[in-house]
């Protein structure tokens, strides 16, 4: 199990310090800002898990939020210790022990951290057992795709692979269909089987997958576009394809 290498990570806005709390990181203190009124549901519940794990909530005034200015932070931030990343060749034994039939998700240099913090989201809500990133190329594992992600990223594993090919070929022989989303296929993403362990490559936000990643790709598939539009953002077509294992797994447990 690896650190990454940042020292402290604010997380600020009230559903990713919940998922915090929940996930049992390491909380010291909870920020509140002066004056804000507790009065709705999200922050009933922070209140009530932060006194449920013993961390203490402290006010201050609004000049400590200075860091986060122009940012959603609810009134609410905390400092957490680095975020645990992990090496998929430890994780991919224990999906097998569960008797889970591993999806994975490998982002060949995502660089926009929006991008990146939807797709943890979207991965969260879709079952997603993993997802994998190169150490370089990436965008940061930090309070910015803390926010995006709702919190989801304390809910799913980040892999950072010094290789990603040499990570391909591991999962190609360990059982995984790799599949690429690429506009340069010609076969839709539903008319593919996503019954066996899968592995989805989503690429760049320009550039799209590597071709050295699409050669030992299993399959290539497109979503079509029909409004003039070059391509789909990323996150979107993440969601798209996602949501389409997760229709042939659930509709292939009632065949």
């Amino acid at each position: 199990m690896k650190i990454c290498k940042e020292e402290k990570i604010i997380v600020y806005g009230l559903h990713p310090l919940i998922e915090a709390i929940k996930a049992k990181i390491t909380i010291s203190n909870i920020f509140l800002k002066s004056g804000i009124k507790l009065t709705s549901n999200a922050y009933k519940k922070l209140l009530f898990l932060s006194k449920k794990e013993n961390i203490p909530i402290k006010t201050v005034p609004e000049s400590k939020f200075f860091i986060l200015k122009n940012k959603n932070h609810q009134g609410v931030f905390a400092l957490l210790s680095p975020i645990r990343t992990y090496q998929i060749k430890d994780l991919l034994p224990v999906f097998y022990e569960r008797g889970k039939n591993p999806i994975l998700i490998i982002l060949d240099r995502i660089t926009d951290v929006r991008n990146f913090g939807s797709i943890i989201r979207t991965s969260a809500c879709a079952g997603v057992n993993a997802i994998i990133i190169p150490k370089k190329e990436t965008a940061m594992i930090g309070s910015d795709s803390i926010k995006t992600s709702s919190g989801a990223l304390f809910k799913v594993p980040i892999c950072q692979e010094k290789s990603i090919k040499n990570t391909i070929n591991f999962l190609t022989k360990n059982g995984l269909k790799i599949v690429s989303a690429t506009e340069k296929s010609n076969i839709y993403w539903y008319n593919i089987d996503f019954s066996s362990p899968t592995v989805l490559i989503l690429g760049n936000e320009e550039k799209g997958v590597s071709p050295q990643y699409l050669e030992i790709s299993d399959e290539r598939v497109k979503i079509p576009l029909i409004g003039g539009i070059s391509s789909l953002n990323v996150s979107v077509a993440c969601g798209i394809i996602l949501y389409e294992i997760f229709r042939q797994r659930e509709s292939n447990l009632y065949i």
